[in-house]
């Protein structure tokens, strides 16, 4: 009997426990759909128009709309579920997803001393920089094309879209310093209304004109190509915008799990999208007038208001997570040494992903309303918009291939098979959107390859740098040996001298024995190593080498999501023997001057660059949250 009722209580037990399990996918699923696939979620606002505007020269005939509708459907689940969902969500460092996080596991793939290294560190630049030109349109095109709706509902409110576009961006930009734990737990909520109002709306339609379910049918897409040729390579072009924000699922899967975000997509988004597109189809079919905003039409002009109400917010929350994601990658490529040191504003006591960085977000706002005021329309906008989105599909497939073929050890040929269907797709959607270039796909380009040059500069600056100081360098242990032969007067308290990884005696310790002519009792050389990994566990943070006379190395690992603390990891010390006192503790920091010359190893705009970015950059006592007034700076300068 006792052993019946003990077996109903493990069983209740694990009830209880699946049921919690079940309780927190669900949240994290409703969660995901909110911040993963805003982006993706608000592209029927402007895709079919797009598709069949009078450039792009395709009769709105019902062959062609079935073959536009089918290249969408099979789009989505080809790249989407296919390439997305099932593939590139494997590759995951650790968990974390996004391009950072991948290039960090390509990098760690194949070794430093690789011919492979330095086209990896160099395409995982260019994906990055492409995200940010992808960032900067996307608040644009979603913001606008939602308030656009405004004028379907009478033309006579045209003037306001462009005015009412800037207010909504301007305050949305300038609530980020508060942070979105506030707000954010109504994301997920307000874009499942969103979702389930896209498959409404499509039902309705499709129930009108089922004819257009044809559409599931691949030979539509197929035929539909063939038969409009060239016309229909351009019209492809628009036809991607309909998968814009895959990147974004890739992304945040950190913050959710793979298993919430292919939920959330085949549960709830890809059938809400499927749907609508049909049902646009199916409106298309039956009204072709309402190709001027087929969006905006599907359930009659008493419908148009409250559309436009909720796209705006569908479409701001959207933003939200591309503004989000922008910090993120930013706060990534520091901490792989890509970026100088920012000012990195922490929002959220509990979750440490919660993140504002200042300077990026003005930046991004000014050159966001720049795109706004310049391009004017939602449509203009879709030619900018498209060639940054699949030229990261690209990158992130090429990527991919490095991940799959050196750090999972498939061979060469699988490797070719796993990633070359999905590069030839890519390829294509790449060559259809590089038709637009000049019409406006060179604006996020070219915030792209300013971006790759700023990256590619600090890199091989920081680079120059530490080859300069290494020339210099007096090895540590030979120093050590020499100075305690008689060593100078020692006074009271800790000294820790910041050391680079591989550095010899550091420039701030010389400095200060020549004009101060003492030593601390306990003096401590603190070397950062920034890891190829999300996060570095407690345990892991901290190695202590006793170097004899009271001398200790003092190693601090750190993941790329991890916040740079330099006290809260001293603290970690107290276990290897070691407590660190802050108020008897002084840390000594060398402040380096870069001095661009003639000759050096760069191109003397690009050195020139690098200088104003190294005095710009963020304090390190402030970047590694070191309290200011333990802090001692001396001022060296390194010519490069």
């Amino acid at each position: 009997m006792a052993t019946n009722q003990n077996n109903d209580s493990q069983q209740a037990g694990h009830d209880t426990h699946g049921a919690n399990h079940g309780s927190r996918l669900a949240t994290l699923t409703i969660a995901a759909i909110g911040i993963v696939y805003g982006d993706i979620g608000t592209s029927p606002l402007y895709t079919m128009k797009e598709v069949f505007s009078e450039e792009h020269g395709i009769a709105l005939t019902h062959t062609n709309i079935l073959g536009v509708v089918s290249l969408i459907l099979w789009g989505l689940l080809l790249i989407i579920s296919l390439k997305y969902v099932t593939l590139v969500l494997r590759a995951n460092n650790r968990g974390e997803g996004g391009i950072m996080a991948l290039t960090a596991l390509a990098m760690s793939s194949v070794t430093t001393g690789s011919r492979w290294h330095y086209p990896v560190m160099l395409l995982g630049m260019i994906g990055a920089g492409l995200f940010y030109g992808d960032g900067v349109i996307t608040p644009a095109i979603s913001v606008l094309s939602a308030i656009e709706g405004l004028e379907v509902a009478t033309p006579a409110l045209k003037p306001y879209v462009l005015p009412l576009t800037v207010t909504v961006l301007v305050a949305l930009y300038s609530l980020q310093s508060k942070g979105t734990a506030g707000i954010g737990k109504f994301f997920g909520p307000i874009v499942l209304v969103w979702f389930t109002a896209l498959a409404t709306m499509g039902i309705i339609n499709i129930v009108h004109y089922p004819a257009v379910l044809a559409a599931f049918n691949p030979w539509y897409a197929f035929n539909f190509m063939i038969h409009n040729g060239w016309f229909a390579f351009i019209a492809l072009g628009a036809v991607v915008l309909a998968l814009t924000g895959a990147e974004a699922l890739y992304a945040d899967m950190g913050h959710f799990g793979k298993k919430s975000v292919r939920l959330a997509w085949f549960s709830v988004v890809f059938p809400a999208l499927a749907l609508n597109y049909l049902g646009q189809g199916a409106l298309l079919m039956s009204t072709p007038s309402a190709v001027t905003n087929p969006f905006f039409q599907q359930l009659g002009s008493w419908s148009i208001y409250p559309l436009v109400v909720l796209s705006t917010m569908a479409t701001v929350i959207a933003s939200q997570a591309t503004i989000s994601g922008a910090f993120s990658v930013t706060q990534q490529a520091i901490s792989l040494g890509f970026l100088p040191r920012m000012r990195v504003v922490y929002t959220s006591d509990r979750e440490i992903g919660q993140i504002y960085i200042p300077l990026v977000n003005w930046v991004q706002l000014v050159i966001v309303l720049l795109a706004v005021v310049g391009f004017g329309s939602s449509g203009n906008l879709a030619s900018a918009y498209g060639i940054a989105a699949t030229a990261t599909m690209t990158t992130t497939t090429i990527l991919t291939f490095f991940v799959v073929r050196y750090k999972w050890k498939f061979n060469l040929l699988l490797a070719f098979l796993a990633t070359g269907f999905f590069l030839t797709m890519d390829l294509t959607l790449l060559a259809a959107t590089s038709l637009k270039i000049v019409s406006g796909g060179w604006f996020p380009l070219a915030l792209s390859a300013l971006m790759v040059v700023i990256m590619l500069t600090w890199k091989s600056g920081r680079e120059l740098v530490f080859n300069n100081l290494k020339k210099q360098a007096i090895p540590l242990q030979d120093f050590l040996q020499s100075l305690f032969y008689g060593p100078p007067h020692r006074v009271d308290g800790t000294g820790v001298f910041f050391r680079a990884e591989g550095d010899g005696v550091p420039h701030a310790m010389l400095h200060n024995l020549l004009h101060n002519k003492v030593l601390h009792q306990r003096i401590v050389f603190l070397t950062v190593y920034n890891e190829d990994i999300p996060t570095v566990l407690p345990e892991d943070r901290i190695k202590v080498e006793p170097l004899g006379h009271e001398c200790y190395q003092v190693n601090v690992y750190y993941g790329f999501k991890d916040e740079r603390d330099i006290p809260l990891a001293l603290a970690l010390c107290a276990d290897h023997g070691l407590e660190f006192e802050m108020m008897e503790t002084s840390f000594f920091i060398a402040r380096q001057t870069v001095i661009s010359t003639v000759g050096g190893g760069m191109a003397r705009w690009r050195e020139a660059l690098f200088a104003t970015m190294s005095r710009n950059a963020r304090d390190a006592a402030d970047y590694f949250r070191v309290p200011t007034n333990r802090v001692i700076e001396l001022g060296t300068q390194v010519e490069i």
